[in-house]
């Protein structure tokens, strides 16, 4: 089994899974096999008897992401790792001690923030609006993840939200935690603090959980907040046995309290850390990971990227292209998505990606008029859809009764009763929409093991729909940079790379438009074989992104035939072929 570990591994990655002691960074780029590197590392440490899988806490950042740990962690014969959200970890924590230190059981969790905001309100007097709820309940949110009192929030946020005075929020966020602790609930961020409130201030609980967990893995260690690195340090205790792993260009969520400087600063915190840098990129052609580190060249921790030796590049320079308004832009993308769909590739593995959801209904519409059925990712999760929840109840309705024909025609025909049909429906619209998911089902039917039953096959999905893996529908994807992280895609359309969209208009900042640049760098290397990027000029006027110009045009090839449409020719370009931002240069 120690063998399995070791193998498919290149040299950087081995010396990373051998590294069984801690302090430890891995630096790793993206496309560079993280996980598979975190979980070989924890199977070779049990394969080698270093690690009791019972004793091992490896920390990620969402439910889907630990899901798959366990899973990979399971292949390689390893069971018994805690594998968990930091929150989950958490919770675990407060549910288990707190009876015994309470004498009851813990508080229940707030299921909707924005509305006990609105009770809050309500009992002092205020009506805000809907987005103003919404914009408190992220400052609340900023404000515990930063461990910040109301007043120092206050002295940090003087301006207020919307129309409501930095006074008038901060007795919201009175009212709202008054009113919390009358119903006893605690909220997302309350379950970080509570759990860490108990170790500080209960000797035993912390022997209890140190005895327990020895060797610790913090995945997407760029994304960790104070409170979490807080959290993180009380679960240590005088420890040192910690593996971290991030990518400090992949730093997107500043905006929500997570600091990369834990993870730049880990070596001088750890003077005896080692420290591995994984660049050999396995998903990306070497064109575009040339358009990435063009991008994120002398930024604080980027990773050069190369791609795999063996892996020849297939595809031209990629492409920027400009438009003459959104609806052109829209249009010239669905009409080459249309083309690659033509030449053979499966509408799964193209996406379109953006700054913003309000950007995705243009899109939406454009793939439409072709006759290309689109997801936009980060709406209601597949197995919560109704359509997906009638098809499961009739499919496991049906395997009570004698089968009298083969499994997947069973499952053909209960999803035919349904209403599906062998041809979809027009692209667009909600019957379309419900055929995609039925066809869905139908294709996890025909890709079940031999001998898989219609019970077996229902036990499944509903396994599946509690662990959060979905199935990718056989549509083009349309999604938000934030959503996309984490996931790729054959082929990438990054669109509306213009000032104003992307950076965001108000991102002010050297800090707010640094942050802007990793959210395109992540946006690029989210693609594997080819990348095209657009950008309009539209009734504002705007302007090529700031980003395509510190590209330029050795890695970057400008569309002729587009230019046309509103120009996105580079301007100011040095001798040495850079590309100078709007305002001055990308250092202080």
């Amino acid at each position: 089994m120690s063998g399995r570990a070791l193998t498919g591994l290149d040299e950087r990655q081995l010396e990373a899974v051998r590294a069984l002691r801690g302090p430890v960074a891995v630096l790793a780029g993206a496309g560079t096999g993280k996980t598979r590197v975190i979980t070989h590392r924890i199977a070779h440490g049990v394969d080698t008897g270093a690690y009791s899988p019972g004793r091992v806490m490896a920390v990620t950042f969402t439910a889907k992401a630990a899901g798959e740990m366990r899973g990979r962690l399971r292949a390689l014969g390893v069971e018994g790792v805690s594998a968990r959200t930091f929150h989950a970890a958490a919770l675990a924590q407060l549910n288990y001690f707190w009876p015994s230190l309470a004498g009851d059981s813990a508080p229940g969790i707030v299921d909707n923030k924005v509305r006990l905001l609105a009770h809050a309100a309500d009992g002092i007097g205020l009506e805000p609006d809907t987005a103003t709820l919404r914009d408190v309940a992220s400052e609340i949110e900023w404000r515990k993840v930063s461990m910040l009192s109301l007043d120092a929030y206050a002295a940090q946020r003087p301006n207020g939200v919307g129309r409501l005075s930095v006074d008038r929020v901060a007795d919201l966020q009175r009212a709202y935690e008054k009113l919390k602790d009358e119903r006893r609930q605690l909220d997302f961020e309350d379950v970080l603090l509570a759990c860490a409130g108990m170790l500080e201030a209960e000797p035993h609980v912390a022997r209890a959980v140190h005895e327990q967990y020895r060797h610790f893995t913090v995945d997407e260690f760029q994304d960790v907040s104070p409170l979490q690195h807080r959290l993180l340090e009380l679960w240590l205790g005088d420890r040192r046995d910690l593996c971290v792993v991030g990518d400090a260009s992949q730093t997107i969520y500043s905006f929500a309290g997570a600091s990369v400087r834990y993870l730049l600063d880990f070596a001088s915190r750890h003077p005896d850390a080692r420290v591995v840098r994984l660049e050999t990129n396995y998903r990306s052609d070497a064109a575009i990971l040339a358009v990435a580190n063009e991008l994120m060249r002398d930024r604080p921790g980027a990773l050069h990227l190369v791609a795999e030796p063996r892996r020849p590049s297939e595809v031209d320079t990629p492409v920027v292209r400009a438009y003459a308004d959104e609806e052109a832009e829209a249009r010239g993308v669905a009409a080459r998505i249309s083309a690659q769909i033509a030449s053979g590739i499966d509408p799964r593995r193209i996406a379109v990606l953006y700054r913003s959801h309000a950007q995705s209904a243009e899109f939406v519409r454009a793939l439409a008029d072709e006759g290309i059925a689109s997801t936009v990712l980060g709406g209601r999760r597949f197995f919560d859809l109704p359509e997906v929840r009638q098809g499961i109840m009739a499919l496991r309705a049906a395997s009570v009764a004698p089968i009298e024909s083969g499994f997947v025609e069973t499952v053909r025909d209960v999803l035919r009763s349904l209403g599906l049909t062998d041809d979809p429906p027009q692209a667009g619209g909600a019957l379309r929409d419900a055929w995609e998911l039925r066809a869905a089902l139908l294709r996890l039917a025909e890709e079940a093991p031999p001998g898989t039953t219609l019970r077996a096959f229902t036990d499944e999905l509903t396994a599946r729909a509690r662990s959060h893996d979905e199935p990718a529908l056989r549509t083009v994807t349309l999604a938000t940079i934030h959503a996309a992280k984490g996931l790729e895609w054959d082929h990438v359309h990054l669109v509306g790379l213009a000032e104003g969209l992307l950076p965001i208009a108000y991102a002010t900042t050297f800090e707010q438009v640094d942050e802007e640049r990793r959210l395109a760098y992540v946006g690029i290397t989210r693609a594997a074989r080819t990348l095209s990027v657009s950008w309009a000029r539209g009734a504002r006027e705007r302007q090529p992104s700031r980003f395509l110009r510190e590209i330029g045009t050795r890695t970057l090839r400008e569309d002729g035939a587009s230019a046309a449409h509103g120009a996105a020719t580079p301007r100011g370009r040095s001798s040495s072929g850079r590309v100078s931002p709007p305002g001055g240069g990308r250092a202080r």
